[in-house]
């Protein structure tokens, strides 16, 4: 008897799960990004989300909360209802560099959930034309002869761009400043203008610059050169042996939502990274398109803390 009612039961489970799935979403999806409009996070979440909307039959509204290097929108999303209407669009800092904080007021590793790996790209290196280096060596020497006098910008504390610049810092033993901006666009205005000296930026949003002439690319963060630079060594061959520094995104969700709903979002999310447009956009903004499973993410998430938390632990970083 008690199988019959256990297979039941199961039957019951399952219904309700599958109606669940497919009654969701009934109302627009939001996206939050928690950095500034213009920059990678930026523009990726627009393309996503722009597929996204019609696949789930409901708007997808992409919202910028930027601060505190991206916690200000990982803390709304993640006191917000857990039923899948609020999402994040997370990176380095809610999860590799999470640790960098030690008074935040949420824990965006626990209490952000991964829904779907979206896309990775390298940075690249950039100096300001007005420093008088020509290779990573150059500014490396440069940084040992005069320790404080050089800047970068980031888009905040535990940014990819804050991260990939201290790894530098730590790998090298220099001594520079650190400038965080509200996100990665701004801090590259900075750059532009000449108010900060280098910064690591997204390879794809960095040719628009580069081609001004007013920044100069050193070196790519990644193992092995990229397509669109070519003639860029990677840090490893510009002589930072072993440095790799490879950002990357996804759509996370409060802590709560229903399997069913994680389970929609990931599949239409994989749907939208599949489509052959979608890979053209990414491709020319510089990053290559992941997907999975959300455990397939929270593995990625756990390898990058891994790393990230050394460096962290090593270079005594910390932020308020």
């Amino acid at each position: 008897m008690w199988k019959k009612t256990l297979t039941a039961g199961v039957a019951a489970f399952a219904a309700l799960t599958a109606t669940a799935q497919d009654a969701f979403p009934s109302k627009p999806v939001r996206i939050v990004v928690p950095y500034a409009a213009g920059g990678p996070a930026d523009l990726l979440a627009r393309i996503v989300g722009e597929k996204l909307g019609p696949r789930l039959g409901q708007p997808v509204v992409i919202e910028n909360k930027p601060g505190s290097g991206g916690h200000v929108g990982g803390e709304q999303v993640a006191r917000s209802a857990p039923d899948g209407y609020t999402l994040a669009l997370t990176t380095i800092a809610h999860n590799g560099a999470a640790k960098l904080y030690k008074n935040l007021r949420y824990d965006p590793t626990t209490e952000l959930v991964p829904v779907a790996l979206l896309a990775e790209s390298p940075s690249v290196l950039l100096v300001h034309d007005s420093v008088p280096v020509k290779s990573v060596k150059d500014l490396v020497a440069l940084a040992r002869a005069k320790p404080g006098s050089l800047s970068y910008g980031s888009a905040g504390n535990g940014s990819a761009m804050h991260m990939a610049a201290e790894l530098f810092k730590h790998m090298e033993k220099l001594h520079y400043v650190h400038i965080p901006y509200r996100g990665g666009a701004p801090a590259m205005a900075d750059l532009l203008g000449g108010q900060v000296h280098f910064l690591f930026d997204s390879v794809g949003t960095s040719h628009q610059y580069i081609k001004t002439g007013k920044v100069r690319a050193l070196a790519v963060t990644s193992t092995t050169r990229n397509a669109s630079l070519p003639d860029v060594p990677t840090m490893a061959e510009a002589g930072v042996k072993g440095y790799s520094s490879m950002p990357w995104y996804e759509i996370s969700a409060p802590k709560g939502v229903p399997p069913a709903v994680i389970a929609k979002l990931n599949a239409e999310i994989n749907a939208v990274l599949q489509m052959p447009d979608v890979a053209k956009r990414l491709d020319n903004l510089g990053v290559l398109p992941i997907g999975g499973s959300p455990a397939d993410a929270q593995k990625r998430n756990e390898a990058e803390t891994k790393k990230w938390s050394a460096v962290i632990d090593a270079a005594k970083m910390q932020a308020e």
